[in-house]
């Protein structure tokens, strides 16, 4: 009867079908918005000699972010044999795994010739970041897949093995996604730390999504977290941002103490055209999540848990805005035609803010937000495929046999007596 029970109980968990097929019909869209894009004779972006980059690789780098900060605490749970944050592995690293693949299709959406992607391999150039970066990424993908295969089978000797290898990966793939933008000159990304400062914000928002997506899981009935671990993660996540925030002010510290150069592209992101991001960062990214997540009882909350999360990943992703435009607000080629000049750090709410010189289109943000969903339908799928098999599989197996000798041991032994 208890067996009947609980294969009920597994039947009626899964996310909502209606859901799936709205996310599958908004990824479909994209997809004829991206068919368009590679068609159209001209460039339909925003993007353009003075900022070539825009919200593409703003979401790549977002995206390489949430993936490595859940990489980061399922490692880190069998490298430094923390018991308690075992129990959510495979959906760390089903998160993971996930996000990377966004984060790689926003790259591939970015390029206006992805046929043309076969030449990184054939023909890589051994200096750029850019070829760090691919050869990384494809290392940490082939890692999460038998991460999740052991995890799966629950071979915890092969499980502990190989994190000791994808906890340096995962610091790595962030790494040189900071490197890429460290080792330019511009006077926002020319930057020692900027690899630490990346790390810590993976940290995170990777923390607050698997703290988020932990909660949807619940809320479907596919995997149940526990009361305890949620608090001991948000707590995790209060950590993270003190040390976030601690590290934002050294570069600030730093850029705005010698005066120059520096002092001057400090001012955009105060006052200037990165400033509502900027701001937004600190106060809703930083301060308001650590405020409510340092109280212990806060922490009980998931009402609060999950506005904090929200709220951190909105910041982490503010600060990828300001962090890559204000590199292009600052002039990194003074006197050339196509690039203005400091003009671009202007008032915020003026019209020489980031929107005088990059602006998101339609198609953009149609692709973009079909990429994200397409995430989240892989997420639903892989979750209702692995999880809630492996939690049914765990729910049926019958008891070991020791643990029904025993008692009649102790009878017996009763008897004697």
């Amino acid at each position: 009867m208890e067996m009947s029970k609980s294969k009920q109980g597994a039947r009626k968990a899964g996310f909502s079908k209606g859901l799936m097929i709205a996310l599958a019909v908004v990824v479909a869209v994209a997809l004829g918005f991206w068919g368009y894009q590679l068609m159209a004779p001209v460039e339909i972006g925003g993007v353009s000699n003075v900022s070539p980059w825009g919200s593409y690789i703003v979401a790549f780098m977002t995206f390489v972010g949430l993936s490595a900060g859940g990489l980061i605490v399922a490692s880190s749970a069998h490298v430094f044999g923390i018991e308690r944050f075992k129990k959510v592995a495979l959906p760390a690293v089903i998160m993971s795994t996930v996000c990377i693949c966004v984060a790689a299709a926003f790259v591939i959406v970015d390029l206006r010739s992805p046929e043309k992607m076969w030449r990184l391999f054939t023909g890589p150039n051994p200096f750029s970041p850019l070829t760090w970066d691919v050869c990384i990424i494809s290392i940490y993908l082939i890692i999460n897949i038998i991460d999740i295969v052991f995890i799966v089978r629950g071979d915890e000797r092969k499980v502990t093995v190989l994190s000791w290898f994808a906890l340096p990966c995962a610091i790595l793939v962030h790494s040189v996604t900071a490197w890429i933008f460290a080792l330019q000159v511009a006077r926002m990304w020319y930057t020692a730390i900027m690899a630490p400062i990346f790390i810590v914000s993976a940290c995170d928002s990777g923390l607050a999504l698997l703290l988020l997506g932990l909660m949807w899981l619940e809320r479907a009935n596919i995997f149940h977290a526990g009361e305890a671990l949620m608090k001991s993660l948000a707590g995790l996540l209060a950590t993270f941002l003190a040390v976030d925030a601690f590290l934002l002010v050294c570069e600030l510290l730093t850029m705005g103490y010698p005066g120059a150069d520096e002092a001057q592209a400090l001012s955009v992101i105060l006052s200037g055209a990165g400033a509502p991001y900027f701001w937004f960062e600190i106060v809703g990214g930083l301060i308001v999540p650590f405020a409510i997540l340092v109280v212990a009882k806060n922490r009980g909350k998931r009402g609060l848990v999950a506005l904090s999360s929200v709220l951190v990943i909105a910041g982490v992703a503010c600060k990828r805005i300001w962090l890559l435009f204000t590199g292009f607000v600052a002039p990194y080629a003074e006197g050339s035609p196509v690039v203005m000049s400091w003009a671009h750090g202007g008032d915020a709410l003026s019209a020489t803010g980031l929107g005088a010189f990059y602006a998101p289109t339609v198609p953009e943000l149609v692709i973009l937000v079909g990429v994200i969903a397409l995430g989240a339908l892989a997420f639903m799928v892989l979750s209702q495929r692995l999880i809630a098999v492996r939690c049914t599989v765990e729910e049926t197996e019958p008891a070991p046999k020791a643990a029904v000798a025993k008692p009649q041991l102790d009878e017996l032994e009763l008897v004697e007596a």
